[in-house]
Order: structure tokens, then C-alpha cells, then sequence
């Protein structure tokens, strides 16, 4: 039998949280990101449930040669835009829409030779400091790209610093209006956090918004609201077993450096699942990462090691349950009895974030889709 650890990609709940954001901006046209291979959830898994999409957005090319082998004719857009000059005969031989955000790749641009004029993104750099053209250089990109042959239409866009947190999007936004303002194109501008907390009160251009983190059941602005109360749903579960019980007496000690002392007795479960599998070593190193034992919850203590972790048993035995060795664990997600872990929770005792963690699920973890209905 193979070893008891299994990821879930629920395709169900990807289709429910489109249709969250779509809610959110009824007049826009959304982007799937699917960069990072589907946020860790395998590009060629979750595309049944996000063919509901207007247009999928991805990093490379590998990703993008995917979706139109898997028979996507919709718009592609490379995030990142090309890389070289030879990407572009990829983008006109798969019709993909591409991002640019420095003069290199207007000067490649210039010099591709094609037939077919390409749908470029040009981006502007309102604050974030990473990719983009700066105010005072963009229409000037703008009116290049204008002015090439090789270019058939051109949208704008920008990325959100700040758009999960207090200091929101006004001040990029003004910066946006101000360098974009009279130029006749498209508009993308709103992230998953902007979709979910912006577009409606401040009334963000919305032809397209890029919905991310939230399609994958993630609260754009964890840990101040969760994913359940941005009607969110978990698309990802990762489930394990009790491998064996180890029974404590005070003082004695669990795992590596020794770093839990049971303050009395008590049992501890031992779980198959450990870094190697993608769970993070750090969770939950002074209060213990939650998870869920029979539904009941729980915590981890002492060290996460590569292949194993142990759990409190205290809680489950306290609800009336007697834990045996091959009861279901979920380190996240959602359990076969119905019962939710937001991933969230776990990465924020892990030090770290939602993303990271789907994006982190190892190899060796058996993956099962649930099918749409």
C-alpha cells in the first residue's frame, strides 16, 4: 500500500470561487493565473474547472504551450512578458498575448518579423518597484508601441503594492489615472485583493482583473478575514494518517532537539506527513500548527521532521473520541467528514503564507482530483 498521504485539488471549489469574482466585478473579463503550475495545483488538473474563464495568465512559455495542447484557443498572456527576442515567434505561432515592461522588449518587438500583430500588455510601475515603465516614461513606450507594425493592439496594466492591507490602492491608482489618462485601450489593474476589497467602493477600471490567490480558496488579506467570509472555498486538501501513539509521561520529550516536554501525561499521534512532503518545518515551532484529527482540532508539537510530525491528542480524546492509529489527519483543507482547515491558518503559524504552501506540495504526495459535477 502506498504511503498514506494524499493532496485533493477539488475542482468544484475552483469553479465556486471564479464565480465569487465574478460576482465581485460583473462587468469584467477575468484572468485565471496559473503560473507556478496552477499555484501548485498542476496546470493540466485544474483546467476542466477554469475553461470558465475569459483568458488564462501564466509565467513561461512551457505553461502556455500546455494550455493549447490541452486545446484552450482563448487568450494566453505571459505575465512576465518574453524573456528574448525568439520568444515572439512563440507568441505569434501560439497566439499569445504578452506583457511589456522595459524598452528591451520593444526593441525586440520592432525587430520580429510577422505576419500577425501581437496583443501586448504595457505596464506601468505605480509604486510596486519591480516591473514596468515609469510615469514618466510610459506614454513614450506607449507611442512605440503604437508606431510598430508588429503590434495589433495594446492594453494597460498595473500591480497593487498594497491592495490586501491598509494602505489600499488610491495612491496608485492616482498614479495610474494621471500617466493613462486619454490613451484608447483596455484596462487591468485589480489583483485578487483589489477584486475582492476595491473594485466595487472605489470603481477600478475593470475590463479585465487577474484573479490569483483567491481562485485557489486563499484570503487575499489573510489574517484579517479569512477565506470562509469571502465566501471562498478550499481547492486544495492534504490529508494524512496516524502512523502510531506514543504514550507520555511528564516531562518526557517528542522529537528532534527535544523541544516539547509533555507538562503532563499524555498521548501524541505520529503523522506521515513531513517537509519532504511540502508541510512547512517551521510550523508551528512555539504554539503548534493546527490540524485536524477525526474533525477535531488539534496541534503539532515538537520539531516537523522530513517524513513525519507529531500531534496533541489531548483535544480529540476531550471531544469523546478515541484516536487509533489510522484515523485521518488534515493538515489542510477539508476532511472526507466535511470538516475545513484553512490553509491560511496553517501558513500563518508557519510563519509564512498560503501561497508558498500550495505551492510547495512535493512530488512524492499522491494527488486526487475531485471532478466537477
Amino acid at each position: 500500500m502506498p504511503r498514506p498521504i494524499e493532496a485533493t485539488i477539488h475542482l468544484p471549489a475552483l469553479r465556486h470561487n471564479l464565480s465569487v469574482a465574478r460576482q465581485a466585478v460583473p462587468d469584467a473579463r477575468v484572468w485565471a493565473v496559473l503560473k507556478a503550475d496552477a499555484y501548485g495545483h498542476g496546470v493540466q488538473r485544474v483546467f476542466d474547472a477554469v475553461r470558465a474563464a475569459d483568458g488564462l495568465a501564466v509565467l513561461d512559455l512551457s505553461e502556455a504551450q500546455t494550455l493549447r495542447s490541452l486545446g484552450w484557443r482563448g487568450p494566453v498572456l505571459l505575465l512576465e512578458g518574453v524573456f528574448e527576442p525568439r520568444d515572439l515567434e512563440w507568441c505569434s505561432r501560439l497566439d499569445l498575448w504578452h506583457v511589456v515592461h522595459h524598452e528591451a522588449q520593444i526593441d525586440w518587438l520592432a525587430q520580429h518579423k510577422t505576419h500577425q500583430g501581437h496583443h501586448v500588455y504595457l505596464k506601468l510601475n505605480s509604486g510596486m518597484n519591480r516591473l514596468g515603465f515609469k510615469p514618466d516614461g510610459f506614454r513614450t513606450a506607449w507611442a512605440r508601441l503604437q508606431a510598430l507594425s508588429q503590434v495589433d493592439q495594446i492594453s494597460l496594466m498595473t500591480h497593487f503594492s498594497d491592495a490586501d492591507g491598509p494602505k489600499g490602492v488610491a495612491a496608485q491608482m492616482d498614479v495610474y489615472q494621471s500617466a493613462t489618462e486619454g490613451l484608447p485601450a483596455a484596462h487591468c489593474v485589480a489583483n485578487s485583493a483589489a477584486i475582492l476589497r476595491h473594485a466595487a467602493q472605489r470603481g477600478l477600471p475593470a475590463d479585465w482583473v487577474r484573479l490569483g490567490i483567491a481562485l485557489y480558496g486563499s484570503a487575499p488579506d489573510a489574517p484579517a478575514r479569512s477565506a470562509s467570509a469571502w465566501g471562498l472555498q478550499p481547492t486544495m486538501s492534504l490529508r494524512s494518517q496516524l502512523l502510531a501513539i506514543q504514550h507520555l509521561e511528564v516531562g518526557e520529550t517528542v522529537g528532534y532537539g527535544s523541544t516539547f516536554q509533555a507538562p503532563s501525561a499524555m498521548r501524541v499521534g505520529v503523522v506521515a506527513c513531513g517537509y519532504a512532503d511540502g508541510y512547512p518545518r517551521h510550523a508551528g515551532t512555539e504554539v503548534g500548527a493546527p490540524v485536524l484529527v477525526q474533525g477535531v482540532r488539534t496541534r503539532t508539537v515538537g520539531r516537523v521532521s522530513m517524513d513525519m510530525l507529531t500531534v496533541d491528542l489531548t483535544p480529540v480524546e476531550t471531544a469523546g473520541h478515541s484516536p487509533a492509529v489510522g484515523d485521518e489527519v488534515v493538515l489542510w483543507g477539508q476532511g472526507r467528514d466535511g470538516a475545513q482547515l484553512p490553509v491560511d491558518e496553517v501558513a500563518q503559524a508557519a510563519g509564512t503564507i498560503a501561497y508558498e504552501l500550495m505551492c510547495a506540495l512535493a512530488p512524492r504526495v499522491s494527488v486526487r482530483v475531485q471532478a466537477l459535477d
